[in-house]
């Protein structure tokens, strides 16, 4: 029996097709395109479809998890909510 390889991934991987933007279809709904990698090979391109609603949320959430990490994007594509306020602490959803 082999040594299994240290770097070798193992397993699923899911991540965003970086060529390909978040964009809203005929329905109104938010979609982001995916990559699905299993043991570390392509296995299929997928895409994750969120409301409007839920993609408000997502983007409330990322907001909080973000926050009092360095802005790494340029001022005009940054999110009101990552952009440095003097005076306020910025809006926290509950």
């Amino acid at each position: 029996m082999g040594t299994p390889q240290p770097h070798t991934p193992y397993g699923l991987r899911i991540s965003r097709v970086p060529c390909k933007p978040v964009h809203r279809d005929e329905d109104g709904n938010l979609t982001i395109p995916l990559w699905l990698e299993r043991d570390g090979r392509f296995d299929a391109d997928l895409s994750l479809r969120l409301s409007p609603a839920e993609a408000e949320h997502l983007h409330a959430q990322l907001c909080r998890a973000l926050d009092g990490m360095p802005v790494t994007t340029p001022p005009a594509h940054t999110p009101d909510c990552r952009r440095d306020v003097r005076g306020s602490r910025g809006v926290h959803w509950p």
